[in-house]
């Protein structure tokens, strides 16, 4: 099963031109980095949807928030932390 993060981006650390982009994402205080490409249209405060390193979608900051909490109560968030 494949599973998508929600999380806020808070920053774009490196940007080759419009498409190749890389910025920093939060998912509840912890930030990773990930690649922007597949959403060029992403700009700091979106919610993004990020799987394996790569935001894949721009979403509802609700919906975001709905999907990140059911996610910390199942415990599945436990890897980012690492």
């Amino acid at each position: 099963m494949c599973l998508a993060i929600p999380g806020k981006l808070i920053a774009v650390t490196d940007q080759l031109d419009g498409t190749f982009r890389m910025g920093n994402v939060s998912f509840d205080g912890v930030i990773k980095n990930v690649s922007l490409a597949l959403v060029p249209d992403a700009r700091v405060g979106d919610y993004l949807m990020i799987h394996v390193g790569a935001a894949i979608s721009i979403v509802d900051e609700t919906e975001a928030r709905k999907t990140f909490e059911v996610l910390k109560q199942l415990g599945e968030l436990d890897e980012l932390n690492e």
